[in-house]
């Protein structure tokens, strides 16, 4: 089966849940990662609007990325990086501090080894979830060391990290909103309302 979906500036062409084929113009990949487990999935078995939304996909992204698209010849390595992460940082303000590999940047790197396979399955994943929305899936191209603020967190499939969070300050309204006050203000004028609107000052 064969299922084309239109996402913001992009389409998508998805088989069997797997992203096949991408309009040349795509910006930006990410997860909407909310793992659940079957017994949160089955408050939906005698009604489906009960089912609890959500699936994982933080972990397996980087790999599904590389596969379904670099590997697959839908995208350029330069375009894997942008689209994984320097856009990311772009649209949240985080650029060059985050999402470029330069002097002052964070330290957060990935080395993905394109020769390596993986497999993913709910007993090997680290979602607390004991399902997995792409069990037994295979493909080639996986995240052996990851890097994060100088520190190996990720090396030979083992996380070392401490549970916990770190607030990260940004500054709000991104490259995205150029222009975007014009087009409000034209937009509120028609409306004939005294509409008063925050501005940045950044």
């Amino acid at each position: 089966m064969l299922i084309v979906r239109r996402l913001l500036m992009f389409i998508v062409y998805v088989e069997d849940g797997i992203i096949v084929a991408v309009h040349p113009n795509i910006k930006l990949l990410g997860t909407d990662h909310f793992a659940i487990n079957s017994t949160q999935k089955a408050y939906g078995i005698d009604d489906f609007r009960n089912i609890t939304i959500g699936v994982n996909g933080i972990e397996e992204r980087m790999h599904l990325v590389w596969d379904t698209m670099v590997e697959a010849g839908q995208i350029s390595v330069t375009d894997y990086v942008c689209i994984t992460s320097t856009e990311c940082a772009r649209i949240f303000n985080r650029y060059p501090r985050t999402g470029a590999i330069l002097v002052g940047s964070n330290a957060d790197i990935i080395i993905l080894n394109a020769n390596s396979s993986f497999e993913i399955t709910a007993t090997s994943h680290h979602s607390r979830s004991d399902t997995n929305v792409y069990e037994c899936r295979r493909g080639k191209g996986k995240v052996e060391v990851t890097i994060a603020g100088g520190r190996i967190v990720w090396e030979n499939d083992e996380l070392k990290v401490v549970p916990g969070t770190k607030y990260t300050e940004m500054r709000p309204f991104s490259y995205l909103f150029d222009g975007i006050d014009k087009a409000d203000a034209q937009y509120l004028s028609s409306l004939g309302a005294p509409v008063k609107r925050f501005t940045s000052t950044a």
